[in-house]
C-alpha cells in the first residue's frame, strides 16, 4: 500500500538544467573561469547547490572565503534567472492530479536551497497539488542523509512502510533506501538507467505514468 509519494525536486519533477547551467556559466564568465556544457552540469548537480559551486570552481578558488562568494554570485544569478527556461517534464501535472484524485499525498523533498523551492513549485505547479515542500535547510544534513526526510514524513504523518520515494540520481535512490522507504527512479531526468540500476531502485519509470501505474499496482 503506498499513500504518500515524496519527489525530488530538479531532474524529476522540473527540468531546471539549463537555467542552472546558464546561471553557473555567467558566475564563471565574471571570474574568468573554464565554462561547462549542459550534460556536464547534469553530473554536477543532485548534491546542493554549495557542492554545485564548488565543482564548478577550479581547484584554486575553492577556499572556504572563496567559495562563500562564489555561492552569493550564483545564488543571486540563479535566483534571478530560475524561470527562464524551467519547465515541468511532461505529464507530471497530470501525474500529480492523478494522484491526488486516487487520495494520494504528494510532497517535495529536495536539496536545492529551501529558499527557492516554495516559490519555484508555486510558481509552476499552483498550490493544492504538494501537502508540503521542503529544501535544504540550514542545520539539516543534505540528500542521501534521511535526517531531513524524517523529519519530513513525520509532519506529513506519512508511514514509512506506506511511503515512495521518487527521483533521478543515485543520490535519491540512497536517500529512500537510507529511510527505509522503497525508491523509484526517473529515467527522464539528469543521470540515467544505468547510475539508477546501479543505486539499486527498487523500479524504474519511463514516463510519469509509470508512477501512477505502480502507485495503483501496489495499493490493489
Amino acid at each position: 500500500m503506498i499513500k504518500t509519494v515524496l519527489f525530488d525536486l530538479d531532474g524529476t519533477l522540473l527540468n531546471t538544467i539549463d537555467d542552472l547551467a546558464d546561471a553557473g556559466n555567467w558566475v564563471c564568465a565574471q571570474n574568468g573561469w573554464p565554462t561547462f556544457t549542459v550534460e556536464q552540469f547534469k553530473l554536477m548537480v543532485g548534491n546542493g547547490i554549495p557542492k554545485l559551486v564548488e565543482r564548478f570552481s577550479p581547484a584554486d578558488a575553492r577556499t572556504p572565503a572563496q567559495l562563500a562568494a562564489t555561492l552569493a554570485q550564483f545564488t543571486a544569478r540563479y535566483d534571478a534567472h530560475k524561470e527562464d527556461k524551467t519547465a515541468p517534464y511532461p505529464g507530471i501535472p497530470a501525474l500529480l492530479d492523478a494522484l491526488k484524485a486516487e487520495g494520494i499525498q504528494c510532497a517535495v523533498f529536495s536539496n536545492k536551497a529551501d529558499a527557492l523551492c516554495g516559490g519555484i513549485i508555486a510558481h509552476y505547479f499552483g498550490t493544492g497539488r504538494f501537502d508540503a515542500v521542503r529544501g535544504n535547510r540550514p542545520g539539516v544534513p543534505t540528500k542521501p542523509d534521511p535526517t531531513g526526510l524524517y523529519a519530513l514524513m513525520t509532519e506529513l504523518g506519512a508511514d514509512p512502510a506506506a511511503t515512495l520515494f521518487v527521483g533521478d540520481s543515485d543520490v535519491d535512490i540512497l536517500t529512500g533506501h537510507n529511510a527505509q522507504l522503497p525508491a523509484m527512479g526517473a529515467l527522464w531526468g539528469f543521470r540515467g538507467r544505468a547510475e539508477l540500476t546501479a543505486a539499486g531502485a527498487d523500479a524504474l519509470a519511463e514516463v510519469p505514468e509509470d508512477i501512477l501505474r505502480y502507485v495503483q499496482e501496489q495499493n490493489k
